[in-house]
């Protein structure tokens, strides 16, 4: 038995901002594997960064096609997807860190088990993954004291790998970041590495969650997802 039937998959944005070159070399890479969808919160159209002559082009093209409307996150049914990607975004520190909205859908992913892929920056959004106790579940996690963050963080048993504290301290928004996401994933449990050379590809896998350091990583990352999901879609076609 075959099936030609492709997966869907959800690409989750910053409105704060987004690396041009992670979300197209993301885009390009699972718009041939998959059904994309866009979300970002509210449903707003992102900011990219780090734009050249090349990728405006691409991204003025882009914005001529449905697909590039984001949805609103507050709208997504996670059972509707089989994997999830956060490319580089340089604003998830600002919005997608502390979004419940994404902390429930990242939650089902863990449950169901279904494939995680995050980049960079856009690592902070799994940050927003944790267990809200049902009567806190209308507060926002800023509510919550750092304690219970820490120890109810769903990701804390994940070996991962991010933006790290000497990459950032090159940038020049460093002394402003809400969120070092190196700390932050130790602070809260994680297994956090990284390359020794700052700018290297460096990529972690453990079981569905794949990470990588930076945007230089973006599609060595996005080909373990792609690998994973075909390996599963060939496992479950084979039964």
């Amino acid at each position: 038995m075959t099936s030609n039937a492709k997966l869907n998959c959800l690409i989750v944005l910053s409105r704060e901002g987004v690396s041009a070159q992670s979300f197209i070399q993301c885009f390009t890479m699972t718009h041939t594997a998959f059904n994309v969808q866009l979300a970002t919160a509210g449903g707003k159209q992102p900011e990219f960064s780090s734009t050249d002559d090349q990728s405006r082009r691409w991204l003025s093209d882009f914005n001529t096609k449905p697909f590039s409307v984001p949805l609103c996150l507050e709208v997504i049914d996670a059972q509707r997807y089989s994997c999830l990607i956060v490319p580089h975004c340089p604003g998830a520190v600002h919005d997608l860190a502390n979004n419940t909205t994404l902390g429930e859908i990242l939650a089902q992913f863990l449950k169901d088990r279904k494939l995680v892929c995050a980049v960079g920056l856009g690592v902070a959004a799994l940050l927003s993954c944790v267990d809200i106790p049902k009567e806190s579940q209308k507060q926002t996690i800023d509510y919550q004291s750092e304690k219970q963050k820490n120890s109810s963080w769903l990701f804390k048993s994940y070996s991962m790998t991010g933006s790290t504290v000497c990459e950032l301290a090159c940038g020049p928004n460093f002394g402003t970041l809400p969120v070092i996401v190196e700390d932050e994933v130790r602070d809260r449990g994680g297994s956090f590495s990284a390359s020794g050379e700052s700018g290297a590809v460096h990529v972690v896998v453990d079981r569905h969650l794949v990470t990588g350091q930076n945007e230089a990583s973006t599609i060595t990352a996005v080909q373990n997802l792609v690998l994973l999901a075909n390996q599963r879609q060939g496992k479950a076609v084979g039964k």
